[in-house]
């Protein structure tokens, strides 16, 4: 059974764009603050470190549905993983804005995906996904 991970990121008064909403770069820092705590924060305290030695972005595919507007509760990352091949994967993402009647407006702002590839730093090439990295991204694997 796949679940999602969860995760609250802070929005920054100076993520806002002269529009007063969070523009493209500050988007994809979100993602980057999310990501990083499934795989490097949670991940680890699985003892799931492997991820940490070298991670690599190959695609960032970002869908804005609504403005982000800067909110002292930040935004809600709803994250998955899709597509685990051999040597890649790619983690699935909504960012959800508060909502004062249900916590969280279960229409997401944003939609994203970012396909990563283990990376071995001492030998400047891609790896495999190990055994527990793989067990580890198939708890949140949604198919289909």
């Amino acid at each position: 059974m796949s679940t999602t991970y969860d995760v609250d990121v802070p929005v920054r008064w100076s993520d806002q764009d002269p529009y007063r909403h969070v523009n493209h770069a500050k988007v994809v820092t979100l993602l980057e603050d999310a990501r990083t705590a499934l795989l490097f924060d949670a991940a680890a305290r699985e003892g799931v470190a492997a991820f940490e030695a070298g991670l690599l972005v190959a695609r960032v595919d970002v869908r804005y549905r609504r403005p982000i507007p800067w909110t002292r509760r930040g935004v809600r990352a709803r994250m998955w993983a899709h597509s685990l091949r051999a040597a890649s994967f790619t983690v699935g993402y909504e960012l959800l804005l508060p909502d004062d009647r249900s916590g969280w407006d279960p229409k997401p702002a944003v939609t994203a995906d970012t396909q990563l590839v283990p990376y071995d730093l001492a030998a400047a090439r891609p790896r495999r996904l190990t055994e527990d990295e793989r067990s580890f991204l198939e708890r949140y694997e949604v198919t289909g």
